[in-house]
């Protein structure tokens, strides 16, 4: 830029700051003579024409300067600035595009492009274009008030959007949805919460074996476990053999954690060894707890005639969980995905729940699930009496009878190189 020239610019700018616009005009206008087109003089004379309101001229000159310098993003947010005073939609719009083409980061033009869509009432591409101003400012903790509102309003337009939109489509694909078979019903549901903003996807955290490839659910489907109805037909016989169990022997009962001493503090502090989750195990890792065993018989007839894993150290357990009123049990994750986790709740009063990922269920006494436990998952009992649930694991039911013979070999195999050098 010529050096006259862009003393001239300057004493513009600063001509105008003081509202002295006329003197401004004068400088730029010498400004072009020396140097035509020059953008940011058109700019100027732009700004200056906005002062006026005058849109017709500032849209002349801003759009002379974008032509100048059509890169320059501030340049084509000030085209949209004197289009929107002129009530001239599609203007502004290009415009907006414009600079959005150049830097798509571009929080201003998101917002801007946001507003025009909503005043047009293009309801989805405001939503489009609000979520992504939101995802431009998330995890922004200082901005000016006046941002702060305006991102508070566009958060309740995409939400008010989403539920708006959730419904009419609900609506569309209720008949056949109804019609649809319970998991394809708890399946597709699942798919629309999560298109919808309603709950997370979860996936598999193992801290033990992870075995690629399985479906990820957070129950199981019902139609795996076959024997499910046959072992629900003895919740009364296995409950009633508990509540003896507890009645002669309370000693049975330990805590269900039980840290290593010199453990750092985590979020399972406040239950290391504590009876509010207690545990009276049948099988604990394999290893049968003979002396409660033999007071629950059919209890152990009812596992033994399952299809559990039998790994030496490793598997079956089976346990009765106790979780003492007014306790919760935190979100966590289990070891291997190779197995699922089944519950036989035997005594639940009101107010107990279990949430395994996105889904949240209430034990009914003698109702079985099975779910995979290295999805997050948590539970509380928020009432004044005891909860008990019977819990035991099997295989998952999604690995063939080689998969879980090669399993069953691995860990023997691995077992076995503790005891040599390989």
């Amino acid at each position: 830029m010529d050096v006259t020239v862009g003393r001239l610019l300057q004493q513009a700018v600063e001509a105008r700051r003081q509202g002295r616009n006329a003197e401004a005009e004068r400088a730029l206008g010498e400004a072009l003579r020396r140097q035509p087109g020059e953008p940011q003089a058109l700019n100027q004379l732009g700004l200056i024409a906005l002062d006026r309101r005058d849109f017709g001229a500032a849209r002349t000159h801003f759009r002379a300067a974008a032509t100048a310098d059509p890169k320059e993003a501030a340049l084509w947010m000030n085209v949209a600035s004197a289009e929107r005073g002129l009530d001239a939609a599609e203007g502004e719009r290009a415009a907006l595009i414009q600079a959005i083409a150049i830097d798509q980061r571009n929080l201003m033009a998101q917002i801007r492009m946001a507003q025009l869509q909503q005043r047009l009432g293009e309801a989805q591409d405001a939503a489009d274009s609000w979520s992504k101003a939101l995802a431009l400012t998330a995890g922004l903790t200082d901005m000016p008030p006046a941002l702060a509102e305006t991102l508070a309003e566009a958060r309740r337009f995409v939400s008010d959007h989403q539920a708006g939109l959730a419904a009419f489509v609900e609506a569309g694909v209720a008949d056949r949805l109804a019609a649809a078979d319970p998991t394809t019903q708890r399946r597709f549901q699942a798919c629309l919460d999560h298109e919808f903003g309603r709950r997370a996807l979860f996936q598999n955290h193992c801290s033990g074996l992870h075995y690629p490839f399985l479906p990820v659910d957070e129950f199981f489907d019902r139609a795996h476990f076959p024997w499910m109805a046959d072992l629900e037909a003895q919740t009364d016989a296995i409950r009633a053999e508990f509540l003896a169990l507890v009645a002669g022997d309370g000693a049975s009962v330990r805590p269900y954690v039980r840290q290593e001493a010199g453990t750092p503090e985590n979020k399972w502090t406040a239950l290391d060894g504590s009876l509010d989750w207690g545990a009276a195990f049948l099988w604990e890792y394999g290893v049968r707890n003979e002396a409660v065993c033999a007071a629950c018989p059919q209890t152990v007839a009812a596992l033994e005639a399952l299809p559990r894993a039998d790994i030496p150290g490793r598997a079956p357990s089976a346990f009765f969980s106790l979780l003492k009123p007014r306790s919760r049990i935190p979100a966590h994750s289990g070891v291997t995905n190779t197995r699922a986790i089944v519950h036989l709740p035997l005594v639940v009063p009101p107010g107990c729940g279990f949430r395994v990922g996105g889904e949240t269920r209430v034990w009914q006494e003698g109702a079985a699930f099975a779910f995979d436990d290295t999805i997050e998952h948590e539970a509380w009992n928020e009432s004044d009496h005891l909860r008990v649930v019977l819990i035991f694991d099997v295989w998952n039911p999604h690995l063939s009878l080689e998969e879980q013979l090669l399993l069953k070999q691995f860990y023997a195999t691995a077992d076995a190189s503790k005891t040599k050098s390989v």
